[in-house]
């Protein structure tokens, strides 16, 4: 449904007193570009750290990707109104939780959208719409309340044939969440998973400044929105000016409208500020399909999280306690 996009500098502030230091290593898993930075005693010691993070997100790729034919995930849109799947509970309580985004956002959020993956082409060779025909037979088959889940068995249930279900505008964020957590408790006190702009913190840099970012301009990318500290949270930031299709002289983002099978318009970027990197990713893609004001409408109504919206015509669109100091 949506790719990330580096709009997020981290800024390192001087530390070279102190004993622990800053590592970070850059690689490449879940089809995207991630890095991990770690705070630690010795390059020994944060090799340790990387590679403990790296397995916990690749036993989460090997749970949630719907490209592996033996993923649980792939088990499920397989089996799609033919019968239940047994999963594992960490699998059914992310779908759970994803249906519960789907309620919030009236279906803006859906991870049945999987369905009409191969219909949009965004790669520059398509100007014109999609057959009818198509997008219509893509969305009968989307929709989040035909997702069946069954807690005392464990199982998920797709109740229309040819039904799908795909982790592509949650999944990055989840896993970030899941290294955070397993690095804090290996005793990691700060750090960042940046999962290919699904970005998680926690802790502090060795001199004990919070980690801060800056939101670049995406018509200017010479320009910010100001620094934002960020104390244990994660921040998430989807674009569609590298991403998109031009039709008639209308814009339309990669972001699907999952309830009708059309691109969405009249956004550039979206950044959501949350506890976790799960619920910002998830709703940075339904503020994309909601649209502005509806979307901040949604916002501001759930605790401890904020955004900044920038629509195509370069305008700021801003949750309340958001408060941008230059552009």
């Amino acid at each position: 449904m949506q790719s990330r996009f580096y709009l997020i500098i981290i800024f390192f502030i001087g530390f070279s007193s102190l004993s622990q230091s800053i590592y970070k290593r850059d690689l490449g898993i879940m089809g995207s570009k991630f890095d991990i930075t770690v705070v630690a005693n010795s390059q020994t010691e944060a090799n340790q750290y990387f590679e403990i993070a790296i397995a916990e997100m690749k036993r989460i790729e090997n749970l949630i990707s719907s490209w592996k034919p033996t993923s649980q995930t792939s088990a499920i849109n397989r089996n799609a109104g033919i019968k239940p799947v047994k999963v594992d509970d960490e699998l059914l309580q992310l779908i759970k939780r994803s249906i519960d985004i789907s309620k919030i956002t009236d279906g803006a959020f859906d991870i049945s959208f999987a369905s009409i993956d191969h219909i949009w082409k965004f790669d520059g060779r398509a100007h014109s719409m999609p057959a009818e025909s198509l997008i219509n037979a893509s969305v009968k088959v989307i929709d989040f309340r035909q997702i069946v889940l069954d807690k005392e068995k464990s199982t998920v249930f797709l109740k229309k044939k040819k039904m799908k279900i795909g982790f592509g505008a949650i999944g990055k964020g989840y896993a970030a969440d899941k290294a955070k957590q397993i690095l804090i408790r290996k005793g990691v006190v700060g750090g960042i998973i940046n999962a290919s702009g699904d970005m998680n913190t926690w802790g502090e840099q060795p001199d004990e400044k919070p980690w801060k970012i800056a939101i670049t301009n995406p018509l200017d990318k010479t320009k910010s929105y100001g620094l934002f500290e960020l104390n244990n949270q994660a921040v998430v930031t989807s674009g569609n000016y590298e991403k998109y299709i031009t039709i008639d002289g209308e814009r339309y983002a990669h972001i699907i409208d999952p309830r009708t099978g059309m691109p969405t318009k009249g956004i550039l970027s979206v950044t959501i500020f949350a506890p976790k990197a799960e619920m910002a990713d998830a709703l940075a893609t339904s503020v994309f399909v909601m649209g502005s004001d509806v979307g901040l409408n949604i916002i501001n109504q759930i605790p401890q999280v904020e955004a900044i919206i920038v629509r195509n015509d370069g305008s700021l669109a801003t949750s309340k306690k958001i408060n941008i100091t230059s552009q």
